[in-house]
């Protein structure tokens, strides 16, 4: 066999990575339940008329089909694909149950995705997000969106990453100032907003006029609504300055001060007012979010997400909600890529049981098995080696610790220090700090 080949855009971790993602994913997922989000997980699959009806993800989409399937035969298996974020699959899955919910449904969602887009650093064909979703029937309290951050806030603050920064607008605001200055399309001016970071002024400029219609003074009030920016109420005085007024614009401000003063008060810093974020999907219908981690600005967002009013809806009855994903494979490929965090072994095992000679391994199996029952991760040496060849496969692995069974009493030494003390297998604890590997930014011990 010929030595394979990496696929790109689907990431691998090293032992050592994978555990420093199960750490980050408990972190998340504990956080998530302090705020009494439900767990959820919704299938791989969507059919295709779903996935493809909001936002401009064509060129994304996965085409699930069976090998042996006929391409030119009636739509069955090649009618689906993998879903390429958690909203759609969780908007339908509402729609589905919606008789058995309790509304408001506030669940979490840690899953797998699919997105077919040119792999680069951070960006994947194949990552794990993790999701946060509020629904309510017919109508959703704006203080959920103000509450977004709070969670999000508190889940990436609980980990050894640098500092975060969300950056919040509300699409309200951008639609009413767009129909305040006299846009008739607001939808083709967000999308256009949505790509100032990649484009620029100047090219945002003339897609504005290209796609929504907007004169050049159009298009510069458009560029001067995105450039207000403020960690507090005051973007909504450098709005105002602008001197359009629309109803919708109104209800955006106050719905985004909420925001803003909320996260100010529970975490001073946390949120910033952006009003050049737009989002580019769609659905979104009032606050959008995206996050940067401080220091890794230029690869943009690692959590995002928004309001939404339309994407559930049952003839007449609607299923609102908001939510926000953090892209937890992409935050941590950014991490791993500079070497940013470490785990204190690449093993879990904090004790290696010596085996003293092949007949007497039933005896080291009785330690590892005493060992395990009292929470303490052991496996037993592979062979019957010298004691020094031993200790030398536990250094190599990073196991801290060495049993070694005797007919006058068990001893365990910390192969790292070379203190060797008496033990028994029923009364034995390691130090707190090496019963499990510990994570934290590079250079800290961990």
């Amino acid at each position: 066999m010929s030595k394979p080949t990496p696929i790109s855009g689907f990431p691998e971790w090293t032992p050592a990575q994978r555990m420093v993602e199960q750490f980050v994913l408990d972190r998340i997922r504990a956080t998530f339940e302090l705020y009494g989000f439900a767990p959820l997980e919704t299938r791989s699959v969507e059919p295709l008329d779903q996935l493809l009806r909001k936002g401009e993800t064509s060129k994304e989409v996965y085409l699930l089909r069976r090998l042996q399937a006929d391409a030119d035969g009636p739509a069955g298996d090649d009618a689906l694909g993998l879903h390429f974020d958690l909203t759609v699959p969780f908007a339908r899955y509402v729609l589905e149950n919606a008789g058995k919910l309790q509304f408001p449904f506030r669940r979490y969602q840690i899953q797998k995705v699919w997105r077919g887009e040119r792999p680069q650093e951070g960006r994947y064909r194949e990552f794990l997000q993790a999701d946060i979703d509020i629904v309510d029937r017919d109508t959703l309290p704006a203080h959920y969106e103000a509450e977004m951050p709070l969670v999000i806030g508190d889940a990436l603050r609980s980990l050894p990453i640098p500092p975060v920064r969300i950056q919040v607008n509300n699409r309200k605001i951008c639609e009413g100032f767009y129909r305040g200055i006299g846009l008739t399309d607001p939808e083709a001016a967000l999308r256009a907003v949505d790509k100032l970071d990649k484009l620029g002024p100047a090219k945002v400029a003339e897609l504005l006029a290209e796609t929504a219609g907007a004169s050049e003074a159009q298009a510069k009030a458009c560029l001067a609504l995105a450039e207000i920016s403020a960690p507090d109420g005051s973007f909504a005085d450098a709005v105002r300055a602008l001197g359009v007024s629309d109803p919708l614009l109104d209800e955006g401000i106050a719905e985004l001060t909420a925001v803003v003063e909320t996260a100010a008060a529970h975490a001073p810093g946390l949120c910033v007012a952006d009003l050049r974020i737009a989002r580019g999907l769609d659905y979104y219908t009032g606050t959008v979010y995206e996050t940067q981690m401080i220091g890794y600005e230029r690869f943009g967002s690692i959590c995002s997400g928004g309001r939404y009013d339309n994407l559930a809806s049952s003839g007449t009855v609607r299923f609102p909600g908001v939510g926000i994903s953090i892209g937890v494979t992409r935050l941590l490929g950014l991490l791993f890529g500079a070497e940013a965090l470490s785990v204190s072994r690449s093993v879990p095992t904090c004790v290696l049981v010596a085996v003293t000679a092949e007949e007497d391994r039933a005896a080291s199996d009785a330690v590892a098995a005493a060992l395990r029952s009292r929470g303490v991760p052991t496996e037993v040496s592979p062979s019957a080696a010298k004691f020094g060849k031993q200790i030398r496969y536990a250094e190599r692995r990073g196991i801290p610790y060495v049993w070694f069974p005797g007919a006058e009493g068990d001893e365990v030494k910390d192969i790292r220090s070379g203190e060797q003390v008496a033990a028994a297998a029923g009364e034995w604890t390691p130090p707190r700090a090496d019963l499990k590997p510990l994570v934290g930014p590079a250079g800290t011990g961990a």
